[in-house]
């Protein structure tokens, strides 16, 4: 289930280049360190990592508790009831100290890295940090990758996610310089756009911001974020269509392994939402979701079964046009006025009405996303049939709109737990997984492994705490 595998592509990297790299070196080329070796064979093993922090097993998990998968067997099964042990975060943290942190701070700390190299690693570890802080609440940060500190102690989430501001402040000076290098192709999100990498890193900075519901700085962030689909950052498999491992989508690897029957979309909140022949769908006279519902739909059985995004080789969402236009939406609308919303949600609509994230197979299916006008959300229109204030209904529409285009994100997640304290009307009514459950989980358990080993880890508090920034 957890395939770490592709952390060690570096290593390989890196023995395939032993001559090259001491050739002329009066040592012993068995005893290398960092500092012989060309920065940018650090970078893929960041990369990887790091997309197993954004899109691997814990985003399947948050995917779960935010009513967009079902858990069907076993260990899936048991996870979707909220049963879940510190073993289950034993990888994601793994990736993110040991497979991002540290290759980024090394091709951060070189000298012989471009400017462009020391953004995106310094993008890289905001990344990875800041999700970590998001999911995990008070992390390990101003301690890590420092020989000083054994036993790090955790920073509060809200220090650390003014540090990853900071680094991605960082970046994008760094970025704003930097010559793109085509011939980047350990690159493996941007195949080294300097341009992609800065308006990504803003869109991060704008997330980080969203999640401490500082709207403004948020929206003015976002402004210089993604602003094309051309410019997402996706994990883009590209392994042997001959075999069932390697570099594969995650989902299709998971459910062509171990966990075949474990794991899909079922009958789950997101796909009644989709289904236009459902009591709960969210098609009306301008919005036809048909495409989306078969495009979202994951198979549990695996293999050929799926088409749209758990498909062999579709690409993975990391950071999105999606996700910045509709930071855009919704902190326009606390911080500007109506207008100036709606025409931010009619740009992402308008980009789904060309066929958005649709691949070659679900385009060819019904899909529709009309402009929606000012009346739309009057009392009685088509987005507020039970008639509350219409930016009430405009904020709910976006909302539900960013749970549904950041499937394959935390956003899903993130977003509920920001919204469930003090604005829970406008949040998705998604259910609880279990007629026992009272509560939503609110964060991950920490790693099993870090609770054993560092003296300094707190005790674990608990999946139903609330974490600062949602409190």
């Amino acid at each position: 289930m957890h395939n770490l595998k592709y952390l060690f592509i570096i290593f390989s990297m890196i023995l395939v280049s032993c001559e090259e790299v001491v050739d002329g070196i009066n040592e012993n080329p068995n005893q290398l360190t960092a500092d012989d070796v060309d920065p940018k064979f650090f970078l893929t093993g960041a990369i990887l990592a790091n997309t197993q922090v954004q899109v691997g097993h814990l985003n399947r998990i948050s995917a779960m508790w935010s009513g967009q998968l079902t858990g069907i067997a076993s260990l899936y099964s048991n996870i979707y009831g909220y049963n879940i042990s510190a073993a289950e975060s034993n990888t994601t943290w793994f990736d993110v100290y040991v497979g991002v942190i540290p290759n980024a701070r090394t091709i951060q700390n070189s000298p012989k890295s471009s400017p462009l190299l020391v953004g995106i690693a310094k993008v890289l570890e905001a990344n990875a940090v800041g999700t970590a802080a998001s999911l995990f609440g008070d992390v390990p940060y101003s301690q890590v990758a420092n020989d000083e500190y054994k036993a790090p102690t955790f920073d509060g989430q809200k220090e650390v996610f003014a540090n990853v501001i900071s680094l991605l402040d960082d970046a994008i000076g760094n970025l704003s310089s930097a010559a793109s290098d085509s011939g980047l192709s350990q690159d493996i999100y941007f195949g080294g756009d300097a341009q992609k990498w800065l308006r990504a890193a803003q869109t991060l900075k704008a997330r980080y911001y969203l999640q401490m519901k500082d709207y403004s700085n948020a929206y003015n962030t976002a402004l210089n974020g993604i602003n094309a689909a051309s410019g997402s950052m996706y994990f883009k498999p590209s392994g042997s269509a001959s075999v069932t491992s390697g570099d594969k989508n995650l989902f299709f690897q998971l459910l062509a392994g171990s966990r075949g029957g474990d794991i899909g979309t079922g009958n789950s909140y997101m796909m009644q939402l989709l289904d236009p022949a459902n009591a709960n769908s969210r098609n009306n006279a301008k919005t036809d979701e048909t495409a989306r519902f078969g495009y979202y739909y994951v198979n549990e059985s695996g293999g050929a079964a799926n088409t749209g995004v758990a498909a062999q080789f579709e690409p993975q969402p990391i950071v999105t046009f999606e996700e910045n236009q509709l930071i855009l939406a919704e902190t326009a609308l606390r911080t500007k006025d109506f207008n100036t919303a709606l025409a931010a949600l009619n740009v992402h609509r308008a980009y789904l009405n060309g066929g958005g994230r649709l691949n070659a197979v679900h385009i060819a299916n019904p899909y529709k996303y009309d402009p929606y006008t000012a009346e739309d959300f009057n009392a009685g229109g088509i987005e507020n049939p039970d008639g509350i204030a219409a930016d009430k209904a405009l904020m709910r529409e976006i909302i539900e709109e960013r749970y549904i285009s950041g499937f394959g994100m935390h956003m899903p997640f993130n977003d509920a737990r920001r919204l469930r304290k003090s604005e829970n009307d406008m949040n998705v009514p998604f259910p609880f997984n279990i007629a026992s459950a009272s509560q939503h989980p609110e964060r991950f358990p920490y790693a099993d492994d870090e609770l054993s080993a560092n003296p300094n880890a707190p005790a674990e508090p608990g999946i139903y705490t609330v974490t600062p920034v949602n409190q």
